[in-house]
């Protein structure tokens, strides 16, 4: 009895181990000698001596070595990364992924899924994404549902990293594939804080860092010199040459009854300009009946002409819409002699190419759950990622906004119709989302398919 009991003290280091709050004095306690029952030589039940119990003694020992190997080296990881803002504010955490310092645009991001297709979207090129979304990681990362080559964004903020990664399809955990990617994360931030600040400030700007030998004041001169406005990054994310696509939506992913409907239809041949387009707008244009050669952005209208193609594609982007004026240009070479349809980037692009202005928003339009009011009264629920928005005052007459963003009342859809064009400003290819805008994708076809009847009768 007493020799079981002494083992369970040693046990009970070890438990306070794992509790975290490790003693030294526990781990002598356990090294004490126990009282164990002897019997005399003259009587075996008659008396009790205390002698040393050499298991006792290698338990106790045991549990020494562990609490100072705790001592040393805590079970838990301790806060090594920092969030600075440009307005000074300091937020500390545990970083994950690469290591190093680097500097972006902050903006908070609502869907509740899909951390993944985000982390791919070209369009977050140039800023960090916080998480509202408490836990991110839980089901890794696969290699189906990437929505272009690579990670763009410049870092990712969470409130809890998942320790460990449960789904059929995973191949690595975030954690890794942020290593691989050479993507700085940091966890254990309060997100819902920070995005109330972003929510009440605006998008700020801010630097992550692991490097403890950078001061708190250098982090923040490093952000307040920095800003995403005026920069073109849509020639840095494009593609380099033109390609072609064919790849639809895989038929166990297949969702749309129009695709599934769709008879012997002749392809249809679309140029898209690539802003940093992701693979899921392909696929849905494919899936739609199109043929699809994708461009750079910087690709000459007059060559894109030279294709014959049935429409033309303005993809989503990042950055300033306003920095790309080779882009503004380009569509105004191919706007009335071709349908042309742009999503997000290129719903702002077409719409200076229209005549209109763009102007910043205070924090974007980022997430899963944006309601939208279609022509029809039809409200969709949208997946959205921009800062930057059309201003409807500075469009000329014959240019209808079709959607309307319910959250804010912004701009986000046009048609005009006597140029043959259409836009949207969010992304009805979700991937994360809904599904509710696929229909656009179905409309624009409708519209190739129609002047393609008119020009051939």
């Amino acid at each position: 009895m007493l020799l079981n009991k002494a083992l369970c003290q040693g046990r009970q280091v070890q438990a306070s181990l794992v509790s975290g709050r490790p003693s030294v004095s526990d781990g002598v306690r356990a090294a004490r000698v126990a009282p164990v029952a002897m019997p005399s030589s003259s009587s075996p039940m008659a008396s009790a001596v205390t002698a040393p119990a050499p298991a006792t003694i290698r338990a106790g020992r045991r549990a020494a070595v562990v609490v100072r190997a705790a001592a040393a080296s805590r079970p838990w990881k301790t806060k090594d990364c920092r969030l600075v803002l440009e307005d000074g504010s300091v937020w500390w955490g545990t970083s994950f992924g690469a290591k190093g310092t680097t500097t972006g645009e902050v903006v908070f991001n609502t869907s509740l899924s899909g951390y993944q297709e985000i982390m791919t979207d070209p369009s977050y090129k140039g800023q960090f994404v916080a998480f509202t979304c408490p836990h991110i990681g839980n089901v890794g990362i696969n290699d189906e549902d990437m929505e272009s080559e690579k990670v763009h964004l410049g870092a990712i903020i969470v409130r809890d990293l998942s320790i460990s990664v449960s789904n059929y399809r995973s191949s690595t955990s975030l954690d890794a594939y942020c290593k691989k990617q050479n993507v700085i994360g940091i966890a254990d931030i309060d997100t819902r804080a920070l995005t109330k600040a972003l929510r009440d400030t605006g998008c700020l700007v801010g630097v992550i860092s692991t490097d403890a030998t950078k001061t708190d004041a250098e982090l923040v001169a490093a952000a307040k010199s920095w800003t995403i406005v005026g920069k073109d990054l849509l020639s840095v994310v494009s593609c380099k040459e033109p390609y072609e696509w064919r790849q639809g939506t895989q038929p166990e992913w297949e969702f749309a009854p129009a695709v599934k409907a769709q008879g012997a239809h002749s392809q249809l041949h679309v140029v898209a300009y690539d802003f940093g387009i992701k693979y899921n707008i392909l696929r849905r244009l494919a899936s739609f009946g199109c043929r699809i050669t994708v461009v750079p952005a910087t690709y000459p209208a007059s060559e894109v002409m030279k294709m014959n193609p049935d429409g033309v594609f303005f993809s989503n982007g990042p950055g300033d819409p306003s920095a790309a004026p080779y882009a503004v240009d380009n569509a105004k070479a191919i706007l009335g002699k071709k349908p042309v349809f742009g999503i997000c980037m290129g719903h702002q692009i077409l719409g200076q190419a229209f005549g209109g202005k763009t102007f910043k928003l205070k924090f974007g339009h980022h997430g899963g759950n944006h309601p939208i009011r279609a022509p029809d009264g039809r409200i969709e629920v949208s997946a959205q990622n921009h800062n930057f928005a059309v201003d409807p005052k500075t469009l000329p007459a014959g240019v209808e906004v079709s959607h309307i963003n319910l959250n804010d009342g912004t701009c986000a859809g046009m048609v005009w119709h006597d140029k043959k064009a259409m836009t949207i400003q969010y992304h009805p290819e979700a991937s994360p989302g809904p599904h509710d805008a696929d229909v656009c994708f179905e409309q624009f076809v409708e519209w190739m398919r129609a002047e393609k009847a008119h020009a051939t009768a």
